[in-house]
């Protein structure tokens, strides 16, 4: 089970202190813990997805993105309150 920890304006998952999320229309998350490649137009987060089901892997900032507007970045200020537990 996956623990989602609120430590004053940040979120931490499994112990890993969240940097940036999004979330969609659809229910789907994305939790970046930590940036694993900058490429021109395009960065690689390594993170928690939760989608159909929860896993940790990479995925594209610049895919999420593309999904907009039912994709969005949520604020820092509502990260520590984020996705589903």
């Amino acid at each position: 089970m996956t623990k989602f920890e609120a430590r004053g304006k940040d979120l931490y998952i499994d112990g890993k202190k969240v940097l940036k999320g999004w979330e969609s229309f659809s229910g789907w998350y994305w939790f970046a813990t930590e940036k694993v490649e900058s490429r021109k137009d395009d960065i690689i987060w390594f993170g928690l997805v939760q989608g159909f089901e929860e896993e940790w892997g990479d995925f594209s900032q610049g895919e999420i993105e593309s999904l907009a507007p039912k994709t969005w970045e949520i604020k820092s200020i509502d990260l520590p309150h984020a996705g589903r537990r």
